[in-house]
């Protein structure tokens, strides 16, 4: 046995807190600012919890069990599920043509790529992201006017921002073996990335698409409250008019739609995987 292997077998762990360590300190710092925030607000536990409280959410509770079922109500909630489907549909159709055509110039496909357009095309990409769909969809109602197309264009703004920045993380994380090798026989960018980094990253692609397609479904719903149509506009008017029973069947409907395209999206994932 070597000297020193005992010592080393039986080493201590090292301590909790280290002041030398910079990860140390980060974590105490995360940590203060979670506390001082806690006590910034004004958080009423008492009155949560209190027997009051929990009698009118029981009240609240009992009324969104007697959905209403009448045929003409669920008829129109129908017709606001598929406009709600089409728009969620349609604006991330719109975000990945957008996106891909951001990502394109926001990316540094290669070492010697000048890629000149990169800081500002991430810009434009961070200021579409950053901004609500419900901002973009209020901005959008005064141009276009209430329905769904504002709400489609809202919801392709934003998105496009979102998937422009993963689009252009997955270009450059693209192999660069392929792209070599057909960038040395002098084939043209444009080529290069349909026949060489295209087909690496489609499968990605495809996978944040969905993503972004589910979480569209349920902010086409929000953007209703703004007057873009859809579920959320039954939703905003019947819970403005406390009519639990109308705003119950709803919600039911809201969650039949979201699990409606997990499955799909799941089952387009997991094709795409084999």
């Amino acid at each position: 046995m070597k000297p020193g292997a005992a010592n080393d077998t039986y080493k201590l762990p090292p301590r909790l807190f280290n002041a030398r360590c910079m990860a140390c300190w980060l974590v105490l710092g995360i940590a203060l600012l979670v506390a001082a925030s806690f006590a910034s607000l004004d958080l009423q536990w008492a009155r949560f919890w209190s027997w009051d409280a929990a009698g009118r959410m029981g009240r609240f509770v009992r009324e969104l069990l007697h959905p209403q079922t009448s045929s003409a109500f669920i008829g129109k909630v129908l017709i606001a599920s598929l406009e709600t489907l089409a728009m969620s549909a349609m604006g991330t159709l719109l975000a990945v043509l957008l996106g891909l055509a951001l990502a394109l110039p926001a990316s540094k496909a290669h070492a010697q790529d000048p890629a000149r357009w990169r800081m500002l095309t991430r810009l434009l990409l961070n200021t579409l992201r950053s901004t609500p769909e419900l901002v973009w969809a209020a901005l959008l109602l005064i141009a276009v006017g209430l329905g769904p197309f504002a709400g489609t264009l809202a919801l392709g703004l934003h998105t496009s921002g979102v998937l422009g920045r993963l689009f252009a993380e997955s270009i450059e994380n693209a192999g660069a073996s392929p792209a070599f090798a057909l960038r040395v026989r002098g084939v043209s960018e444009s080529r290069i990335f349909l026949y060489a980094t295209l087909p690496q990253i489609l499968p990605q692609l495809m996978s944040y698409s969905l993503y972004r397609w589910e979480n569209n479904i349920r902010a086409a719903a929000i953007l209703g409250v703004v007057g873009a149509g859809g579920l959320g506009q039954m939703l905003a008017f019947h819970m403005g008019l406390f009519q639990m029973g109308e705003t119950s069947t709803v919600l039911l409907a809201m969650l039949v739609l979201v699990a409606l395209v997990d499955a799909l999206s799941y089952l387009v994932r997991s094709a795409l995987s084999r």
